[in-house]
């Protein structure tokens, strides 16, 4: 590996802007170093669907042994404050400067995706086709990976490298989510003459909240109210608020008994206080479970012992474009490379991470046969 070009390469990446939507910029950057590496590329028409200013970068390099093809993959958006970011290095460890993230979640994924490559052709090493997909979107509902155009791949096996965890981590079971968006209307009154001719609808969605269990329900399930909206001023009783909630687990049944759960709470509060609600269920992704036995996990564990690296199975809380990916049918595991504090101004990775998952993804091309 050529760590001053790795790390380099990292900083050029999170300089450039690319919140979810706004990947564009991002996406020509890449497209174009990869051509001058080799590959053939495409932009997909995930833009279409998900509202970004560009589509899912796909890039496909022609092996020169027999083997199965690998699909290495990254998503190219961040979360905000993720603009005008100014990394800075010290001592061994990448930062931002404190004003916005890094974006180490998940450009540090891209950047070891590129050096790992680099350095297989330039020194000749036999490898099989390579197809590397950065998708949109990621962080606001893994659009792109949704609406991936499978058409352009021929992978069975996918390596999807955006998880925090030290390297080594390999996530092989992560949860399904569903997003609950409900509206209650109240009716409206002067807080200070006649209250009582109001129906509140802030009180309602709090007494219907408190009744609701959140949080760590059990070790496969979580749920959240995250978003809270309404009022127009402190004399006028509440006449509408929207509320937005989630809930995510390993289980399906589990998260079915969760979902009807917290809607039974609105419905029941709605009820006593005569206000209507309405709810709108959204499945954003189903759950995957990999077994310890499969072949993919066998790729993986090989290349980490020739890689130095320490083998962690693990499963996860998230969501990812692995989610996806399975589904789609796919074979894909989501892998740890270090980045730490993501989706925060605190957010920082090691050269030491860097470094490893450059090389975990090099002995990873090489082990498949």
């Amino acid at each position: 590996m050529n760590s001053e070009r790795l790390i380099n390469t990292f900083l050029d990446l999170v300089k450039i802007n690319s919140v979810s939507k706004d990947e564009k910029s991002l996406a020509l950057e890449l497209k174009s170093r990869l051509e001058k590496m080799g590959f053939e590329t495409y932009i997909d028409d995930a833009d279409k669907k998900s509202g970004s200013n560009t589509g899912n970068l796909i890039a496909k390099l022609k092996g020169n042994k027999n083997v199965p093809p690998i699909m290495l993959s990254a998503h190219m958006d961040t979360v905000n404050p993720g603009y005008n970011i100014k990394p800075q290095i010290i001592d061994g460890v990448i930062r931002s400067d404190g004003t916005t993230i890094l974006g180490a979640d998940d450009k540090a994924g891209i950047a070891a995706i590129l050096e790992a490559v680099t350095y297989i052709i330039e020194n000749n090493i036999p490898h099989g086709p390579i197809e590397i997909v950065f998708t949109i979107c990621e962080e606001i509902g893994l659009l792109g990976a949704k609406y991936l155009d499978h058409s352009k791949l021929q992978s069975k096996h996918a390596f999807v490298f955006d998880s925090s965890g030290e390297v080594g981590t390999v996530i092989i079971q992560g949860p399904a989510q569903k997003l609950i968006n409900a509206s209650i209307k109240g009716k409206a009154a002067h807080a200070g003459l006649n209250p009582e001719k109001g129906i509140d609808a802030i009180a309602t969605a709090a007494k219907a909240i408190s009744n609701m269990k959140l949080g760590r329900i059990d070790n496969e399930t979580t749920a959240n109210v995250g978003i809270i909206r309404g009022g127009h001023s402190t004399n006028i009783v509440c006449d509408l608020l929207e509320l937005e909630a989630e809930a995510r687990s390993l289980k399906t049944e589990k998260l079915d008994n969760q979902v009807k759960h917290m809607i039974q709470c609105l419905e029941d509060e709605c009820k006593k206080a005569h206000a209507q609600l309405e709810i709108d269920i959204q499945d954003c992704y189903d759950e995957f479970s990999i077994d310890l036995n499969d072949p993919i996990l066998k790729i993986v564990e090989s290349a980490m012992k020739n890689a130095g690296i320490d083998y962690k199975p693990t499963s996860t809380g998230g969501g990812s474009d692995t989610n996806i990916l399975n589904k789609s049918g796919i074979k894909a595991v989501t892998l740890g490379i270090g980045m730490t504090n993501s989706h925060s101004t605190e957010e920082f990775i090691t050269i030491d991470s860097l470094e490893k998952t450059a090389l975990f993804i090099e002995s990873l091309i090489k082990e498949m046969k």
